[in-house]
């Protein structure tokens, strides 16, 4: 697409702001171009260990996230979120911390169905967004299985988390590992066996989870101390009866 050519100019080509043409399937819209990974390094790798035994669910994550990165009133790249699980086995209900952001993963559904390439992944793993590029057209939220975008109405373009990566470069900590007063998020380089989050996810192997395996995104923020209520398919356990956020 020429840099001629006004981002209202191209969502009427692709039927999104002409009224009754049909939607694009994500295949469709994702076969205009073929993802590849570009930017960053491949000597890294980078991904989060959430440690949920340590979140006390305070929200400086959230702060701290909210003025780096100037996210509009109202919209975040991360929370915590607070949940009521019940399993059918018991009859008490327990509250449940989970914080959320973007899982940068290994195969994101949210780039191949870019139709301009404005979201796409690093080198080292990191899934960002060319916000030069993107036009609005809201696909990678809809296509994120993980609710971790939106659209920034500030700037019109979609947002989300990308791991402060302009921190990483400097040789910072994203602002929500930074600001974590309980030391419960760790980011760190997978290629290098001898960082903490490497040696953590070897010592806690049986343990470690991800959200949504099953839709097989392979993705790189991980949890330890998660509640099986918040795995699905729940491989045998029991299906909770309440699964409730908090308001």
């Amino acid at each position: 697409m020429g840099m001629d050519v006004s981002k209202r100019d191209f969502l009427k080509k692709v039927g999104i702001v002409t009224a009754g043409v049909p939607f694009i399937p994500f295949a469709e819209a994702g076969s205009f171009f073929k993802p590849e990974r570009h930017g960053g390094s491949d000597e890294h790798r980078y991904a989060m260990l959430i440690d949920l035994r340590r979140c006390v669910g305070c929200q400086s994550c959230t702060v701290s996230c909210t003025i780096e990165n100037k996210t509009p009133e109202g919209s975040f790249r991360t929370s915590v979120n607070q949940y009521q699980v019940k399993l059918t086995s018991e009859s008490r209900i327990t509250n449940v911390l989970l914080p959320r952001l973007c899982n940068h993963c290994d195969n994101p559904p949210c780039v191949p169905v870019c139709p301009v390439q404005a979201t796409f992944q690093r080198k080292d793993g990191i899934v960002v967004i060319d916000n030069t590029r993107c036009v609005g057209c809201a696909y990678c939220v809809q296509a994120c299985p993980y609710d971790a975008r939106f659209i920034n109405h500030a700037i019109q373009t979609a947002d989300k988390c990308t791991f402060c990566v302009h921190r990483l470069e400097a040789g910072l900590l994203p602002a929500c590992v930074e600001s974590c007063v309980g030391g419960a998020r760790i980011i760190g380089d997978l290629k290098d066996p001898h960082s903490t989050i490497s040696t953590m996810l070897v010592a806690y192997r049986e343990e470690i989870k991800v959200l949504k395996p099953e839709n097989k995104t392979n993705p790189h923020v991980f949890y330890l101390g998660l509640d099986d209520a918040f795995v699905t398919p729940l491989q045998g356990k029991a299906q909770p009866a309440l699964w409730q956020e908090r308001v």
